[in-house]
């Protein structure tokens, strides 16, 4: 069980990061900041080794140049379309941090760029914790919020979140790691499978407009594995940020009577490395980082350019506090908002 001093943000609050291992060889490195997973190494059916996720060696370049790397987003994640929700008849206004019209992540200083606080830890487990006081980035009610990681049976990250209020509230949390399988420059050509059917389509600002479309036909048909890589028809790169209405059609129950189901597979041939992600959650948003450009080296030396590593995110439709057509993410003071989702790695 290692703990250890990562960082101080400006105003002297200590960092801390947490190392774990499994028996299998899996070691994930988690840190205060943002609750983020900052390293993820896991073994390769070949017996080597492969890191999985991007960040920084250096904790001052993630305030200053992360791109929510391996964060938790929230209070709600994802976008708000500007900046507005109604609740029990009450108006409430967010921060607009895209574009000056809309709120993402949180507003801007959301729970992926402030503290936690590791509250427990063991050989292949951390919990950190935090709170979020009524009217923070004017949302109502305190929120209580737990960060669970483990590394189970080897070569699979368990992460489990899960939160409390005092008065009603909105909550939509999301895990934000952008995942490379290979040590290639970026991950087009990674094959992705997604179950699921179904997209919301967005305006020009990745906003939805409340409808579904089928993926069948389209550059978001992901039915079957293929490659990222998609070209438009004038040559130019069609890049990916949308979310997809997961079918739940392959499930498992897990141990706290919550249901996990097969959201996505992530496949490299060049490392024979695969990532199935189940989760408890409705809705995945697939961001292939095509807007990476990170101005400083990260882990190993590697240069992130775009597409350098792909968020498949776990969560709620985006703005559906303002579509109430699909799933509530309201959480009142009687009940436990609680998200499970599982990265499992292997051949």
């Amino acid at each position: 069980m290692t703990r250890s001093l990562f960082g101080r943000l400006d105003d002297g609050t200590a960092i801390h990061e947490a190392l774990l291992r499994s028996p299998g060889g899996a070691e994930a490195r988690v840190m205060e900041w943002g609750a983020v997973l900052r390293d993820l190494v896991v073994p390769l059916p070949d017996g080597g080794r492969q890191r999985v996720v991007i960040g920084f060696p250096a904790f001052a370049d993630y305030p200053a140049h992360s791109p929510h790397m391996g964060a938790i987003a929230g209070r709600f994640a994802n976008r708000i379309g500007g900046g507005r929700f109604m609740l029990d008849g009450v108006s409430y206004r967010t921060p607009l941090n895209q574009n000056g019209k809309h709120s993402l992540h949180g507003g801007g200083q959301g729970f992926g760029k402030r503290p936690w606080t590791l509250v427990q830890q063991d050989e292949a487990s951390a919990t950190l914790a935090l709170v979020s006081p009524a009217g923070d980035a004017g949302y109502p009610g305190t929120l209580r919020v737990w960060c669970r990681y483990a590394l189970v049976d080897n070569a699979t990250l368990r992460l489990e979140l899960s939160a409390t209020t005092d008065a009603p509230t909105i909550v939509n949390l999301a895990h934000h790691s952008y995942f490379r399988l290979d040590d290639g420059p970026d991950i087009l050509d990674h094959e992705l499978e997604v179950h699921a059917n179904l997209t919301t389509p967005v305006d020009a600002e990745l906003i939805p407009d409340g409808s579904l479309t089928d993926v069948a036909g389209t550059p978001f048909d992901f039915r079957k594995a293929r490659p990222i890589r998609l070209a438009n028809a004038d040559g130019s790169r069609f890049w990916y940020d949308h979310n997809y209405i997961l079918r739940r059609d392959r499930r498992e129950a897990t141990a706290g009577g919550l249901e996990l189901a097969h959201a996505a597979t992530l496949r490299s041939r060049r490392s024979g490395l695969a990532m199935q992600l189940w989760t408890t959650e409705p809705a995945l948003q697939v961001y292939d980082g095509a807007k990476l450009n990170t101005p400083v080296p990260g882990l190993g030396g590697v240069a992130y350019g775009p597409n350098a590593g792909i968020a498949l995110e776990p969560q709620h439709v985006p703005d559906s506090p303002n579509l109430p057509h699909f799933p509530s993410t309201v959480l009142r003071p009687s009940e436990v908002y609680r998200q499970v989702s599982e990265f499992r790695f292997g051949a």
